[in-house]
């Protein structure tokens, strides 16, 4: 066997590696626009820019959840106390705003502050006690719908509260929708502004690479010198940090805060990330993927609201084969990838 034959055969199996975390994600943006294009296809005024833009304001708070979920999978774990977390957070901006007088931006702070605490502490359990993520979080689930029920077993409403009218107020573009315009409430541009953040500290930065290194194999990065302990605790604050910014969010969209929502949104998240190319066992994924699961999950809902003759339960039932369909493609690229290297 010739040198040219031996050198050529490790450099086919790192193209083919480095294409193949591409495939996912690029699945999931062929899915959007058959999605799209179908809904132009079958209904009228599914072409208008209003239709994408409703995405990123119903879907703002998922958005910044599944942002957080990302920086937990990518790194190995699993934060199932986002939906309470968000849930929480929500009624705590009622009861310290309308209950207890508390100023409405102080309220939004304390309320951060508490969701970024929450995630540092179960970090530091998972990582110091060896709690698997699943249980550890799996606390926080039942714990803070627990504490949400406590504070109030009924809705409250904030609308009273001039602060909380910020977050809807709106910045049009190219003038009224009826014109082919479009509008996005400052709630969104919040949304963005994670996104962009999550981009450059995950791309760019030490933590960034600690978290896709740790993901990978925790064993590897503390060969390396990385620190685990600080990353894996990190990846929590920020889950938390994100579960209770959209708590917030929320508290601008709704007005009011009712002790049931968003009951299962920790999955809902989930299933964006791993839509979008985030592989489960960690250490692959991409931002902008998780953007575009969430998109998914969106179009969905509103090809459904357009037909008009659905259940919204047939959303889930679409986003469960879908999640199948994908876990089963990150499970062939891997064995494909394992079956090349050997």
């Amino acid at each position: 066997m010739s040198t040219e034959t031996l050198t050529e055969r490790p450099s086919r199996s790192t193209l083919f590696d480095g294409l193949t975390r591409y495939i996912p994600i690029g699945a999931t943006v062929v899915l959007l626009l058959v999605m799209y294009l179908g809904g132009i296809a079958n209904f009228r005024n599914f072409d208008s820019p209003q239709v994408v833009a409703g995405l990123f304001i119903d879907y703002a708070p998922l958005l910044v959840i599944a942002i957080g979920m990302t920086f937990v999978i990518l790194s190995g774990g699993i934060d199932l106390s986002v939906g309470s977390v968000m849930a929480f957070s929500t009624m705590a901006c009622a009861w310290l705003t309308v209950d207890s007088g508390v100023s409405a931006p102080l309220a939004m702070v304390l309320v951060l502050a508490f969701g970024t605490l929450w995630g540092l502490l179960i970090g530091a359990v998972i990582h110091y006690f060896s709690v698997q993520p699943f249980i550890a979080t799996l606390v926080g689930l039942f714990l803070f719908r627990g504490l949400t029920l406590q504070i109030s077993d009924t809705d409250v409403s904030m609308r009273e509260v001039d602060f909380w009218q910020w977050g809807m107020t709106h910045v049009e573009f190219g003038g009224k929708v009826r014109d082919g315009g479009f509008w996005l409430p400052y709630l969104s541009f919040v949304a963005f502004a994670v996104v962009i953040v999550a981009f450059v500290v995950l791309h760019y930065t030490r933590f960034g690479r600690g978290v896709y290194a740790v993901g990978g194999s925790e064993q590897s990065a503390l060969l390396m010198g990385l620190p685990v302990a600080r990353t894996k605790i990190g990846v929590y604050a920020i889950s938390g940090f994100c579960a209770s910014l959209a708590g917030v969010l929320a508290a601008f969209a709704t007005k009011s805060a009712n002790p049931l929502a968003n009951v299962g949104a920790e999955l809902d998240a989930i299933a964006a990330v791993v839509i979008g190319g985030t592989l489960l066992t960690g250490g692959a994924g991409f931002v902008l993927g998780t953007v575009a699961g969430v998109m998914v999950w969106g179009l969905l809902n509103t090809l459904i609201a357009f037909h008009g003759g659905l259940s919204s339960w047939w959303a889930r039932i679409v986003m469960g084969v879908l999640l199948l369909a994908f876990i089963l493609l990150q499970r062939f690229l891997a064995r494909s990838g394992e079956k090349r290297r050997t």
